[in-house]
């Protein structure tokens, strides 16, 4: 068997985690419907291929190929800047896949405008990957963000916390899993009967909009009012906290704790991460035999899919006394 995987530029089979895997069918069976995927990742390419730490995109792709894989199914990937505001952009027109529509779906990983999004779900059967679009015809597969948010909260009360400040910043596209995080954090910390003072809630309405060290700034006033603790709505973002607030005479865990979401490595991060692990790959899986049944069936409902994360321990936890 053969996968067929297009990629814009530098992405590679073997950067998605591609692998063969040898496939048994019986000549007398019927042949399967082979399906055709298209997958859409809106990202700067630069930002795509960093290399700072794992990327996401590429965990969920290895799942995508996977499943291709063993279902024969052909899959072409291309990188669409975010700028790109409409499917009439050169960008879309050099897609020659997209030109033929029949027994085709497409994969979304990360954000993309709205406008975007309208006009695709006119022409083909969607699957978000780990972002929810407001809209009918849209299925997704995404990590269970409340259940998440509510496993770190837990660990932190646990270690002695109670005054527990959540942490996130703006993005060119509206990124709903923040919010999603957001009002995860929220409902745990009611339930919990803990208070939240509004200036502990960074990069979030009704707070002013804050460039990167601004937050930090913000994040490191706070401290020193009394958060012993920051839920970030991100790993990256956990990892900037921690550096900018070391830069500002601040230690992670001894002066504070922090907390990621999302469990991707950053070579050399010190200290390691206290956050929730997100199986990305298993999340490509489900997407993409989320999108042969819609192909199959192609004017069900929409589903929303949730998987659970689980807690991985790190070094960037400790009491409100400093004590690991």
């Amino acid at each position: 068997m053969v996968l067929w995987i297009v990629v814009n530029r530098r992405l590679l089979a073997a950067e998605i985690g591609y692998t063969h895997m040898e496939t048994r069918s019986s000549p007398k069976k019927r042949a399967a419907k082979k399906f055709r995927f298209n997958v859409l990742v809106c990202s700067d390419e630069d930002e795509f291929f960093c290399g700072k730490y794992e990327s996401p995109g590429e965990q969920i792709l290895a799942g995508v190929s996977e499943y291709a894989q063993t279902h024969g199914a052909s899959v072409d990937v291309t990188i669409i800047p975010p700028k790109v505001s409409s499917i009439k952009d050169p960008v879309f027109e050099k897609i020659k896949s997209l030109k033929d529509r029949s027994d085709r779906g497409i994969l979304l990983i990360y954000p993309f405008p709205q406008a975007v999004i309208d006009q695709l779900a006119l022409r083909f059967p969607l699957v978000s990957l780990v972002d929810q679009f407001e809209h009918n015809t849209i299925d997704c597969v995404d990590i269970d963000h409340y259940h998440g948010i509510s496993t770190l909260i837990e660990h932190l009360v646990d270690a002695g916390h109670r005054r527990i400040g959540f942490y996130t910043r703006d993005y060119p596209i509206a990124a709903s899993w923040s919010c999603r995080r957001y009002t995860g954090y929220l409902e745990k910390m009611t339930r919990l009967k803990l208070k939240v003072d509004p200036n502990d809630i960074i990069g979030m309405f009704p707070r002013p909009s804050l460039n990167l060290a601004e937050s930090i700034d913000a994040a490191a006033e706070q401290t020193r009012r009394g958060v012993t603790a920051w839920v970030c709505a991100a790993d990256h973002q956990a990892f900037d906290l921690i550096g900018g607030l070391r830069k500002r005479g601040l230690q992670v865990p001894k002066d504070v704790t922090v907390t990621g979401f999302d469990g991707i490595m950053r070579a050399g991060s010190n200290p390691s991460l206290t956050t929730i692990q997100v199986p990305f790959r298993a999340i490509g899986m489900t997407g993409a035999e989320r999108l042969a049944a819609r192909l199959r069936k192609r004017f069900e409902h929409k589903q929303h899919i949730f998987v659970s994360g689980i807690l991985r321990m790190g070094k960037s936890v400790a009491h409100p006394s400093g004590e690991n």
